[in-house]
């Protein structure tokens, strides 16, 4: 996972073009729930889909979110209140504090939110875009058609990890499975 803040091209209009893999299909009974497969071979370093993010307001994200099934498809995210408080972005004023949070939950739209969690299999990497609000995924390696997509969610699990006994048969040096995951440079 990286961070820009550059940003993808302008539409003519001023617009962000979006973008899905025509090659992607959910799949809603698998030993994980629902999940995103290649419906044919995807060559590595494609971008999957540009999705869009809202970000939510702490106070907002703490009192409502956070008690419901939505929670678990979020992802953290920087906050930043707004100088002025508008755009129901939160200001300083609504947590209670001069000082604003760093860090809430946002609610990614189209399949970001369906990709599950793999920390031995991860094939997709995301790049978030601070400034205009969106994920960009990208397949990090050859893709073969069938194969799920996945990503990594972190260390923010909210459900018990179903590689955690591979993981503890695997090899104490972790870096050698790094080596098979190829990184976005």
């Amino acid at each position: 996972m990286s961070t820009s803040t550059a940003g993808p091209p302008k539409a003519p209009n001023g617009g962000i073009p979006l973008k899905r893999a025509e090659e992607l299909v959910l799949i809603l009974d698998t030993p994980k729930g629902r999940g995103v497969f290649a419906n044919r071979d995807i060559p590595g370093r494609t971008i999957l889909e540009v999705c869009p993010v809202l970000v939510l307001d702490p106070v907002e994200n703490e009192e409502h979110i956070a008690k419901t099934e939505l929670y678990h498809y979020t992802y953290n995210w920087p906050y930043t209140p707004p100088q002025n408080g508008v755009n129901g972005e939160g200001s300083n004023s609504s947590n209670g504090s001069s000082k604003p949070p760093t860090m809430t939950q946002a609610i990614i739209f189209g399949l970001g939110s369906m990709f599950n969690h793999s920390t031995m299999h991860q094939n997709v990497g995301w790049d978030r875009d601070l400034t205009n609000k969106l994920i960009t995924y990208m397949t990090l390696r050859d893709i073969t058609k069938g194969e799920e997509l996945c990503i990594s969610y972190g260390q923010r699990l909210t459900f018990r990890d179903t590689e955690e006994e591979k993981m503890s048969e695997g090899p104490e040096d972790w870096t050698e499975v790094l080596n098979y995951i190829e990184l976005i440079d």
